[in-house]
């Protein structure tokens, strides 16, 4: 498989993209699907509970609240999921929304519908609202629902062009939320 194939789907979801059929067709050996998912179910669960709040995360949340501006999570995965980590991470009671695509795809980034739902809401504008994506299809998904976009790559996202967001940073900790409401006249 290559790490372009799969970097492609990042951030969406695409019933096109079959990695066990492209390992298959790469190696031109037949796998067990069901094992093989199994272990990278388990795997990818392994990995994402050993994550931490990115750096910067934090301390944006600390000044949204300061602020008194309401915070969101909308995500191509799935409720539960989101769920799982923001309890995990001590900062579930943080979020005004949690908006996911819950399998369906046609609402997944890059479509703008969970973004727009998201909208809705919180009772917002497009241009009441910042949106900051690691993703392709996320600042796609953001652009397309007419909000700011600040991408902040992750080190899986990093080698992605994401020059379709109006302004791209290393991390959240380079530009305190203050900072970046008085950047962009908010």
């Amino acid at each position: 498989m290559l790490v372009s194939d799969w970097l492609a789907n990042v951030g969406t979801l695409d019933e096109q993209f079959d990695p066990v059929a492209q390992l298959e067709g790469l190696t031109g050996q037949a796998f067990d699907r069901d094992a093989l998912l199994a272990r990278y179910l388990e795997r990818e669960l392994e990995l994402s509970n050993a994550e931490e709040l990115r750096e910067g995360v934090q301390d944006y949340l600390e000044a949204a609240q300061r602020l008194g501006l309401q915070v969101a999570i909308v995500s191509s995965a799935g409720h539960a999921w989101v769920l799982s980590h923001v309890r995990r991470l001590g900062v579930e009671h943080v979020w005004h929304s949690i908006t996911c695509a819950n399998g369906d795809a046609g609402r997944a980034k890059p479509a703008p519908d969970l973004y727009l739902e998201a909208l809705d809401g919180l009772g917002l504008q497009s241009g009441e609202a910042i949106a900051f994506e690691d993703s392709l299809h996320g600042v796609q998904a953001a652009k397309a629902a007419g909000l700011f976009c600040v991408a902040v790559p992750n080190p899986v996202t990093a080698s992605l062009t994401l020059d379709e967001a109006d302004l791209v940073v290393q991390s959240l900790a380079d530009l305190p939320l203050d900072e970046l409401l008085h950047t962009i006249g908010r």
